[in-house]
């Protein structure tokens, strides 16, 4: 037996509100995709976003862009990257600022080296080819890759339908109670994989416009209850909204 042989969409059932949440997130915060999402493009190298949401991990977005762009001036083939080795990227990844330059040089040394050797060259291009399932244990082969970054590589640089969950969309579906509290990122994740339509668009829009509220509305500490749209929804409003006065 699978440690996640029961459906998680039996354990936790999805209220029937679900799909309004998605409809109130993506009218506050992507109005401009009313029209559609804009797709990834197939000429992007899917090892660049392998390596860039590597540097995501505890970073934000405008560091993570400085390190990846330094490192693309400073190694225009990942090959260069690879024959220079792990201190030579800790020093691209320090100069450029952040942290944890040490450990996301030495995954992505590893990440590198273990592609190499498992296909011979330093490429991801082939997986736009395969089955969405045979991209996720490609990917989650690698080091320092783990669920949450495959995810992220094939819902923004592949377009498949999957749907990470960083710490915003764990709260989110906390303080909604869509999922019981002891549920952890990974069991999230799973169980939002369940519910959601399989609707690369669908995943994308509720993924980016959950994380926006995250970061403007729904706050770990002083969320904005009496502004949120999805007050009437949440039943932690209650309980939380009081707070959310208190503090910015």
């Amino acid at each position: 037996m699978t440690r996640f042989a029961r459906p998680l969409s039996e354990q936790a059932p999805p209220p029937a509100h679900l799909s309004e949440i998605a409809r109130r997130l993506a009218a506050e915060y992507l109005p401009e995709h009313r029209q559609g999402a804009p797709r990834p493009s197939r000429s992007r190298e899917p090892l660049d976003g392998v390596i860039e949401t590597i540097l995501s991990q505890q970073n934000t977005a405008p560091i993570t862009r400085r390190q990846f762009v330094a490192l693309k001036e400073a190694y225009p083939r990942w090959e260069a990257a690879l024959a220079d080795g792990p201190d030579g990227i800790e020093g691209v990844l320090k100069a450029a600022g952040g942290g944890l330059s040490r450990l996301k040089a030495g995954y992505i040394h590893a990440a590198l080296s273990h592609l190499e050797e498992a296909h011979g060259h330093l490429s991801l291009r082939a997986v736009h080819d395969l089955p969405d399932a045979e991209v996720r244990a490609l990917l989650e082969g690698m080091p320092g890759v783990g669920m949450r970054t495959a995810s992220c590589v094939l819902l923004f640089d592949l377009a498949r339908p999957a749907m990470p969950v960083d710490t915003h969309i764990w709260r989110l579906a906390q303080r909604l109670e869509l999922t019981p509290p002891t549920w952890n990122a990974v069991k999230v994740e799973r169980w939002f994989d369940e519910v959601l339509p399989r609707d690369w668009e669908a995943r994308y829009t509720f993924h980016v416009s959950a994380i926006r509220h995250g970061r403007a509305t729904c706050r770990a500490r002083h969320p904005r209850c009496d502004v949120c749209v999805l007050r009437g929804l949440c039943p932690s409003a209650a309980l939380l909204g009081p707070a959310a006065m208190l503090g910015p």
